[in-house]
């Protein structure tokens, strides 16, 4: 077949790997690391538990179905009609997993060998759905046990307590693997729509990384993968404000010591951020709040925060964005105060420039050293595609950012009047 190859080199990265169009629609990316020991192959397709109301490029109107769909569907993937892909791997040696997330579902495994074997493996059983009534009714069984077990999970109550605080109608408010009422709606003949709409090639991403041979690893494409008509999907999601649902929200649960989840909603969110945006805002949070921070240092000193369980990040994707801090606390409204009056002193008297510069530093380091990891390579690969960036673009923005991009980000993102407290406390 004709592969469209074009090689990617990371500038500062002093890295490269391959981009592929693949005739089937499928886009490759194959990032070989000579001397490496462990293989990692991950294939993903933009379909997340948000995506519950869409419309088909070859279609007139949107349809809605019921949430936890791509959830489901990630657990049904693995099983045929003669036996199920982790029996399949087992042979090989490779260790296999697969998640679903907000936005997307991912299929991957890592070997040491057979790596042209597993990939068979993986390109087969995504490709060869088999859903029956009897196996669809058995999923819901299982799938309605592991929501129950979330909903008595603290970690998991704090967080969808916040997005359902800080989110008037997106469904990033949904649990991912929905509830028992919406997955007991769920037929073979859903699945199968979902499917067929969300696991065309077109809308599918295939990283490797590691110790491979490029053409072995492409041949093995060309052999499995069924090109289909492409179709594009559009997502349809109900205008979401800039404001907030509430600004505390408390829940008891059996916990020691109280739970706390505090953040800011950043506005006109349904406007893509690049990934200098992107890259400004997690080295704010760092400048803000890393080890080497005053006020983490502050929270440590009074007792409000543990260095094991405090933690931030941003966490953004399609019409949704936020930065957050998380941990535990005996005072979650302290943090949360003392969090606003330090980000209220950056935006009067300008975020520290040797500070800034050193957590760029930091940040950097940190991207670099996981092109030493094949999984964070492919995870990288994976994550940025289906985004639509691009690993070097990011490595580059990060290093060339201006303390002006991070005040700027700091004047958009950390307003008061947008921000919401979660916290889970003892019975």
């Amino acid at each position: 077949m004709d592969n469209t190859m074009r090689e990617i080199t990371g500038r500062l990265a002093g890295d490269s790997y391959y981009q592929i169009k693949h005739p089937s629609g499928l886009t490759i990316l194959l990032y070989p690391k000579e001397g490496f020991s462990t293989t990692y192959a991950m294939l993903g397709t933009r379909y997340g538990s948000i995506d519950s109301c869409f419309q088909r490029s070859d279609e007139a109107a949107p349809e809605t179905v019921p949430e936890g769909i791509a959830h489901y569907l990630e657990h049904k993937l693995f099983e045929s009609e003669d036996g199920d892909a982790f029996e399949r791997y087992s042979k090989t040696g490779a260790s296999a997993n697969a998640f679903t997330s907000f936005e997307y579902t991912c299929y991957l495994f890592s070997c040491t060998d057979k790596l042209e074997e597993s990939l068979e493996i993986l390109l087969d059983f995504v490709q060869s759905p088999y859903f029956t009534e009897a196996t669809v009714q058995k999923e819901q069984g299982i799938i309605g046990q592991e929501i129950k077990m979330y909903d008595d999970d603290p970690q998991w109550r704090v967080m969808f307590n916040y997005l359902k605080a800080m989110y008037h109608s997106h469904p990033i408010r949904e649990d991912i693997a929905g509830t028992v009422e919406s997955i007991a709606k769920i037929t073979p003949e859903l699945l199968y729509r979902c499917y067929n709409t969300f696991y065309n090639l077109g809308n599918m991403v295939l990283a490797i990384a590691g110790n491979f041979q490029v053409d072995k690893a492409l041949a093995v494409c060309d052999k499995m993968l069924k090109p289909a008509a492409p179709v594009t999907v559009q997502r349809v999601f109900p205008q979401e404000r800039d404001t907030i649902v509430q600004p505390v929200v408390e829940e008891r649960l059996s916990v020691a010591s109280p739970l706390f989840q505090f953040g800011f909603k950043e506005p006109g969110a349904d406007q893509p951020r690049s990934e200098k945006d992107v890259a400004a805002t997690e080295v704010l949070l760092e400048t803000l709040a890393s080890d080497a921070s005053p006020l983490f240092r502050q929270l440590l000193d009074q007792g409000l925060v543990n260095e094991s369980s405090f933690s931030y990040e941003y966490f953004e994707g399609n019409g949704y964005a936020t930065v957050m801090f998380s941990g535990e606390s005996k005072d979650p409204q302290a943090v949360a105060q003392a969090i606003l009056e330090e980000v209220e002193r950056f935006q009067r008297e300008g975020i520290p420039a040797e500070a800034f510069e050193r957590s760029k530093r930091a940040l950097y380091g940190e991207l670099v050293a996981a092109l030493n990891s094949t999984g964070s390579i492919a995870n990288g690969l994976v994550n940025m595609h289906l985004k639509g960036r691009e690993l070097f673009t990011y490595i580059d923005s990060l290093a060339s950012l201006r303390l002006e991009d991070g005040e700027e980000r700091l004047r958009k993102v950390f307003q008061r009047e947008r921000s919401v407290l979660s916290v889970i406390l003892p019975h």
